[in-house]
């Protein structure tokens, strides 16, 4: 394995934790716009999925946000649901599609979060849209570590307090990455060649993801994640555009 993608593993780490530790989400997506270009995908999701729960243990620490038994239970039947099929997904990936589905994501989730405020709250459902939402973020969480996209959106167009939807997103992100991680651990898709690069994630997010939660109380959330947002849709669309002419190859 070359230099180069130790130091694109360790790159994505580190502002990926930064971003998690201020922000309570997102690791998964941030490092894929880093590790997608150069990293294999099964390996990527991997230490996506453990990167994430290393900085969502050092969050949870540093910044807690309280537990809502009541709120937070629909997710989490739901997105223990869904963990299962994003595994299960995981390997039938193909690198193009992967790409694509990555930048899709982050297309289609990062303008949606941007115009969140303008967007009318959403009464409906109950626990039941609850629960399909954990689901949705399940199944993210299971291929790629990505769990409060969908779960973080939900909240934000349900009307929630900033600190209620910190506290489901936060502690349903803490659950689904442990499960996640441990389900493919039993699948055997981490494998022992990845341990290198697991220290190097682990070592790389510690210090960013302490940083980023002792600044979230001094720094204004709003523009903060209107930043992270932007940068987050750019990526996707440089993802997009590397992997859908391939795909048009095939389909042509």
């Amino acid at each position: 394995m070359s230099s180069s993608i130790y130091l694109i593993v360790a790159l994505g780490a580190l502002v990926a934790g930064f971003v998690q530790g201020l922000s309570g989400f997102a690791f998964g997506l941030v490092a894929m716009s880093f590790w997608a270009w150069a990293v294999d995908p099964l390996v990527a999701a991997m230490l996506a999925v453990f990167g994430a729960l290393v900085g969502q243990l050092i969050a949870a620490v540093t910044v807690r946000r309280g537990f809502d038994w009541p709120t937070l239970w629909p997710f989490l039947v739901g997105g223990l649901a869904g963990v299962p099929l994003g595994v299960w997904l995981l390997p039938r990936l193909d690198v193009p599609l992967f790409k694509a589905c990555v930048g899709g994501l982050l297309v289609i989730w990062c303008p949606a979060m941007l115009m969140a405020r303008s967007l009318p709250k959403i009464q409906a459902g109950g626990r039941t849209a609850d629960g399909v939402s954990g689901l949705l973020g399940g199944v993210c969480s299971g291929v790629a570590g990505f769990s409060g996209a969908i779960p973080t959106l939900w909240c934000t167009v349900r009307g929630m307090p900033k600190d209620a939807s910190r506290a489901v997103v936060q502690n349903f992100n803490l659950a689904m990455l442990a499960v996640s991680f441990a389900i493919h651990l039993a699948a055997g898709n981490v494998r022992l060649s990845m341990l290198p690069l697991f220290g190097i994630v682990a070592g790389a997010v510690l210090l960013p993801v302490l940083l980023g939660a002792r600044l979230y109380a001094g720094i204004s959330e709003a523009a903060f994640r209107n930043l992270v947002l932007g940068l987050l849709t750019a990526s996707g669309v440089a993802l997009l555009a590397s992997s859908l002419p391939a795909l048009a190859v095939r389909a042509g």
